[in-house]
């Protein structure tokens, strides 16, 4: 196996993370589930496209505004359907990723189903990594932080959180955006890394792909979604060669996972937690100590009474 083969891969795991970390925050931290991404990826991908092959616009002024205009579309998106409940949302989402195919297949101006070629090459593996790691600083500081808290809170009851004060509306908004910017810039590195696009390859079942990848991963966790990107895009590769009977064996192992980690890979735990652990038990326990030893040396101030 060469290295250009190794490193195409690299790239690919690249702008799929970039998508799933988006989806990571709606589905895994925010409770919202989406089968539309692929229309955000879509709209990134496009407008990038658009910006370096008609406009003469370079890369990373394109790739941004391809992830802005995928936000705003987002925030569209949101107006309208984040007041729908469970599989409502869903649903819409589904619609959604539909609709934006079906009109850039109809859409003479960006190609139709022919679609854009000639997209300078500008993706590589360095685009890429500083990409993925910008992206994943800047999420787990958000989950981190005091509306990342508040996000969470919304997964775990979204109507306690609203009688707490936390308006799940506006923060349920927040995470659909930024889960589009991901999505966009996501569809924009892709983009400029196949120098072609069509919009037969945003169809419902990339959406499908990128929520199995975050529920394989484990939901709530980025460390999660990081190795189920890696995993289950590395997997169908490697098994390339056995023809059909890689889906066989892709869905087997998916299927495997899940009934062993019905939470996922990581079960919404970062990889820092895993390594804190054994300290925080270490702790616990000499605190439980400490407390009985306190506890003697009263019974034993008690007797001498």
């Amino acid at each position: 196996m060469s290295w250009y083969y190794i490193e195409g891969i690299l790239i690919q795991c690249g702008y799929v993370l970039m998508v799933v970390l988006g989806l990571s925050l709606l589905t895994g931290f925010a409770g919202l589930f989406s089968f539309g991404h692929a229309g955000f990826m879509a709209i990134g991908a496009y407008v990038s496209a658009i910006c370096t092959t008609k406009f003469g616009l370079s890369f990373l002024p394109a790739l941004l505004l391809g992830g802005v205009v995928a936000g705003v579309v987002g925030a569209g998106l949101g107006k309208l359907t984040l007041n729908l409940k469970g599989d409502y949302f869903c649903i819409a989402t589904l619609g959604f990723g539909e609709a934006v195919r079906l009109i850039l297949e109809n859409w003479e101006y960006v190609g139709g189903a022919r679609g854009i070629s000639g997209i300078p090459w500008e993706t590589n593996l360095k685009s890429v990594i500083i990409a993925c790691a910008i992206g994943t600083l800047a999420l787990m500081a958000l989950v981190r932080s005091r509306h990342g808290r508040s996000i969470i809170a919304i997964r775990e009851d979204e109507l306690a959180a609203e009688m707490s004060g936390i308006n799940t509306f506006r923060y349920k908004m927040i995470a659909l955006i930024i889960s589009a910017v991901y999505a966009g810039i996501g569809g924009g590195l892709l983009a400029h890394y196949m120098t072609y696009i069509q919009p037969k390859m945003f169809q419902m079942v990339k959406s499908t792909e990128y929520t199995i990848i975050v529920i394989f991963g484990g939901l709530g966790s980025v460390t999660g979604s990081i190795i189920g990107t890696f995993i289950l895009t590395f997997l169908p590769e490697m098994l390339r060669s056995l023809d059909n009977w890689r889906l066989v064996i892709y869905g087997l192992a998916v299927i495997v996972i899940m009934v062993i980690r019905p939470r996922g890979l990581m079960g919404g735990v970062e990889l820092g937690d895993i390594f804190r652990l054994p300290a925080r038990r270490r702790a616990a326990k000499l605190a439980e100590e400490r407390i009985k030893n306190m506890n003697g040396e009263s019974a034993g101030e008690e007797a001498q009474r």
